[in-house]
């Protein structure tokens, strides 16, 4: 359930100004419900439907809708013809629970140990500034410190920039890369790469290689050399990753 932030009191002047400061954590859960039921339908729903299922009076489901449309909720709809909640709205992170502060936060930790730097560093700015916004109690959550990602011990040792690959999944680009193999065989390769798995100590690549005509991994360890090419893949990212998923999840010999 949601914090108590200020005990018993509702929200207090840390965010003087904010619509938020006036609702009690009870009505806050509400609002959060409210907002993720209205998320469930693509259409618009009656007041009463939402009232039921959110277990609440059909006058306090018309508050919160108020609350909501106050806090910037584009809301369409009256009583009688129901209601529809329109795309772009979130929620101030007042809203998050203990549990999803620890989830954030622990989240964050692993990816500043395991990822790459730039993405390390995106981490840590993420949470500070997630941080510097949270009420108090939850602000002490965070900066209290008792969740832990211990460093991995055999961290691999890179020489390219895995930022550059994922540019390069994003705008579905293929890398021409120096790899050695598990022997130490040099090879010069043409890869399309969509995916990134993120392990201990180190990154694997999921991509078509054009050498072997097939789907390859490669261990971002065992790049010596990558480049960008300004040609995009014949094939899209998510028919590729369709592809892998079904040949891992088949007994086919792979070539």
């Amino acid at each position: 359930m949601l914090t108590s932030f200020f005990g018993a009191k509702k929200v207090g002047n840390r965010h003087k100004g904010n619509e938020l400061k006036e609702i009690s954590i009870s009505r806050a859960e509400r609002l959060l419900n409210l907002v993720e039921e209205f998320r469930s339908h693509r259409r618009p729903v009656s007041g009463s439907d939402l009232a039921e299922t959110l277990n609440v009076s059909i006058r306090t489901l018309y508050r919160d809708i108020a609350s909501l449309r106050a806090l910037g909720a584009s809301i369409e709809g009256e009583p009688g013809v129901g209601y529809i909640l329109r795309s772009g709205f979130l929620l101030p992170p007042i809203m998050f629970t203990v549990e999803e502060v620890d989830a954030l936060v622990l989240g964050s930790l692993w990816v500043a140990d395991k990822a790459d730097k730039p993405m390390a560093e995106a981490a840590r700015k993420a949470m500070a500034r997630l941080t510097a916004v949270l009420p108090v109690e939850l602000t002490d959550r965070v900066e209290a410190k008792y969740l832990e990602v211990m460093p991995s011990g055999h961290a691999r040792q890179e020489s390219v920039d895995i930022s550059a690959i994922r540019q390069a999944i994003h705008l579905e680009r293929k890398l021409s890369i120096g790899y050695a193999d598990a022997a130490g065989k040099p090879s010069e390769r043409v890869i399309w790469p969509f995916f990134i798995s993120y392990m201990d100590g180190g990154r694997l690549i999921s991509a078509w290689c054009e050498l072997r005509d097939d789907i390859r991994h490669f261990r971002t360890d065992r790049m010596v050399s990558l480049s960008e090419l300004p040609t995009r893949y014949p094939r899209r990212r998510h028919d590729l990753i369709k592809l892998w998923r079904e040949l891992e999840s088949s007994e086919v010999p792979r070539k």
